[in-house]
């Protein structure tokens, strides 16, 4: 903690008082980044929501695009539920908009002083400050063919965004939940000692089947100099256009980061310093060790229509120890590593997108963490070709069907790709992966369908397969992030399934309708199967739920 406090009083030396307009960001599963997906594809050319695959995106930057693109919007083939969205995403963000137009409004606000506008509970918007407080809340019930309790979420909290003077952003989060998810859920938090997106918990009245956690995130941001933002506080990120990132996602636990944004003409330019937790066994109360992370990712616009990324990013093998040289902002952090004696785990990536005909995306991830073209040639099935890779397309209005939009992935991790020599520098934080949910030596095929044939009515459909090798009770094949690589049997025939194969096919329906703004009421179908190589029949898991969600996103459980 204490190396980031040293981080955090140097970026403010040198980045000191000369501040421009400043904004919050949106949460990253919100539903206004479907609308936004959906515009930089229809519109096609380079625009500030171009970088959305740097997650999460600035409110300011997104509101004042659509602002702009708001005159072409009968030109662009825009449906009537595109505008519902749009108006729903300016409603959320009003504080960015001058004056306040009159479908913003509640027309009966609460006791007067409550819903002045749809969005918020309670709003002060003056010319120097706002703040938004909002409730949060979620009920989910549902019965699972496998579990012999009822399956339920119940999540309770408050969120609150603002300015001060325009200069400085703030958002804070908290919520308590109970929750005891399908049977496969409850295996994995107790495998991983952690909840998937939050980590710590502890059982609900002595029930192994039920977890209660507090999730709380926040941070402050300021616009240093007209084209630096510097984001500083404990939340995620996200860096990719698709449904999974292997190099940065938010399926871990939250983080302590000090992040600085560069956007300058067609360069969008982004380096995040972060407090991690390698691996533990938690007993009783103890102060948990800490490990660090540095990446940095240049987003470029080429013609009107391709984005391309190039990635870098370090994680420090020493516990407790925050390495400076590491703060350069630019040099390559392979050039580091090696010039300290290569102590930790770097990889490499880059990224691309196309915009294509106003009516679909084509995006992928290269990311590599070792990288030996010979012996790619010569030895593919070698340990040391630790590669990930992603391709994607997504397609909107599909098939001429107004408002369906249709998403396909592929993900492909080779075994030991993002593990290290030892149990700290491995790409994890809090007993759970970086990046990909999965780790390594796996497949994994997803199809995505979210139709909205009304504007308040919405269908989702999310088809998840995959394959993985296990490891065997005395060999490591290389699907175990947290372990040593040098654990393992041999040089060579290591190729993704190595080991003892899982496959899994996973299927969530969702049908979702907005009552009123932010609050929505769904129906859900779960279906899964799953099959462990040497066991004798495959395992089918069932789940009917129904829920209530204000102000939250959707509880999917989609692994």
């Amino acid at each position: 903690m204490q190396q980031m406090k040293q981080l955090l009083q140097l970026l403010i030396f040198i980045f000191p008082v000369q501040l421009f307009a400043q904004s919050t960001y949106f949460n990253y599963s919100d539903k206004d980044n479907r609308i936004i997906d959906r515009l930089e594809i229809k519109f096609q050319h380079n625009t500030n929501i171009n970088f959305n695959g740097i997650k999460p995106l600035n409110r300011k930057y997104a509101v004042e695009e659509i602002i702009q693109l708001n005159d072409s919007i009968e030109n662009k083939h825009i449906t009537s539920t595109d505008k519902y969205n749009v108006e729903g995403l300016l409603i959320n963000n009003s504080e960015f908009i001058n004056g306040v137009p009159a479908f913003i409004k509640s027309k009966k606000p609460l006791f007067s002083s409550f819903y002045k506008t749809k969005a918020n509970l309670f709003e002060v918007d003056s010319n120097q400050f706002f703040l938004s407080v909002n409730p949060i809340l979620y009920l989910g019930f549902a019965h699972s063919s496998l579990s012999e309790k009822r399956v339920y979420v119940n999540s309770r909290g408050i969120a609150m965004r603002g300015l001060i003077g325009k200069k400085v952003g703030f958002f804070t989060y908290v919520t308590e939940n109970q929750e005891r998810g399908p049977l496969y859920y409850q295996q994995n938090v107790r495998n991983s000692r952690a909840v998937p997106g939050v980590g710590f918990y502890k059982m609900v009245k002595e029930d192994s089947t039920a977890f209660d956690y507090f999730d709380g995130r926040g941070y402050f941001t300021f616009n240093a100099a007209k084209y630096f933002d510097v984001q500083c506080g404990y939340d995620k990120n996200f860096i990719g256009n698709g449904y999974r990132s292997l190099f940065l996602s938010d399926y871990g636990n939250s983080y302590l980061f000090a992040k600085i944004n560069t956007k300058i003409w067609k360069f969008n330019y982004q380096n995040i310093f972060m407090e991690l937790m390698p691996q533990f066994f938690k007993r009783g109360d103890s102060l948990l060790s800490r490990k660090y992370a540095a990446m940095h990712h240049l987003s470029v616009n080429v013609g009107k229509s391709v984005n391309i990324g190039f990635f870098e990013g370090v994680i420090f093998g020493r516990k407790n120890h925050f390495d400076f040289q590491y703060l350069n902002p630019i040099i390559f952090y392979r050039h580091i590593e090696g010039s300290i004696g290569s102590p930790d785990n770097a990889v490499a990536g880059i990224d691309c997108k196309a915009n294509l005909f106003h009516r679909a995306q084509f995006y992928g991830q290269l990311l590599l963490d070792e990288f030996i073209l010979s012996r790619i040639k010569n030895q593919p099935t070698n340990w040391a070709n630790k590669i990930g890779m992603q391709l994607g397309a997504k397609y909107i209005d599909a098939f001429g069907i107004k408002n369906m939009d249709l998403q396909l992935e592929l993900n492909r991790v080779r075994p030991f790709t993002y593990s290290h020599n030892d149990t700290i520098a491995n790409y994890t934080h809090y007993n759970q992966p970086l990046a990909h949910p999965l780790g390594a030596n796996f497949q994994e095929l997803i199809f995505i369908m979210s139709y909205q044939p009304f504007p308040k009515w919405n269908f989702n459909t999310t088809a998840v397969y995959y394959y993985k090798g296990l490891d065997s009770a005395h060999s490591n094949f290389g699907g175990d992030i947290f372990k040593n690589y040098n654990s393992r049997n041999g040089e060579n025939g290591f190729s993704i399934g190595s080991g003892i194969k899982e496959n899994c096919f996973n299927v969530n329906v969702t049908a979702s309708y907005e009552y009123k703004r932010n609050l929505f009421f769904e129906v859900n179908v779960m279906n899964r199967t799953y099959n462990l190589e040497g066991t004798p029949k495959k395992k089918k898991e069932f789940m009917l739920a129904a829920s209530v969600r204000l102000n939250l996103n959707r509880r999917l459980y989609d692994q």
